[in-house]
């Protein structure tokens, strides 16, 4: 079992920027594909990001050139720097591991076995 723990949300204004991150509780897994969604009320579960074990990112288009994905040396830990922040970023984001894919990371959620408990980003304008 592999426990995820996210921290770093809170409220900015539009254009800010905050950083979040998620520590993985065991290394076995933290070479796989690992990913941010993010759920607003009302909304489904979307893909932000993903980073696989080569540390190649993918990012959902709304958010490329603003967020940037990134672990730890020892892949322990997620990071997801998210600047100029819009108020339609608003939403819970959440950390996943998928441990079966290292390198072709998924973009649902499906895969993804492992979650964090969810931080919340609240952007005003």
């Amino acid at each position: 079992q592999v426990h995820l723990v996210e921290s770093g949300g809170g409220s900015v204004q539009a254009g800010g920027s905050l950083r979040l991150s998620c520590a993985a509780s065991k290394s076995t897994y933290t070479g796989s594909c690992m990913a941010w969604f993010r759920q607003a009320p009302g909304n489904e579960r979307e893909w932000v990001a993903t980073i696989n074990l080569e540390g190649r990112p993918q990012y959902v288009d709304s958010v490329k050139g603003r967020f940037v994905i990134s672990r730890s040396t020892d892949k322990n830990t997620l990071y997801l720097q998210m600047n100029s922040l819009k108020p339609e970023d608003t939403a819970t984001y959440y950390c996943a591991l998928d441990p079966l894919h290292e390198v072709a990371c998924r973009v649902v959620p499906g895969p993804y076995n492992y979650w964090g408990q969810g931080t919340q980003v609240t952007v005003s304008s």
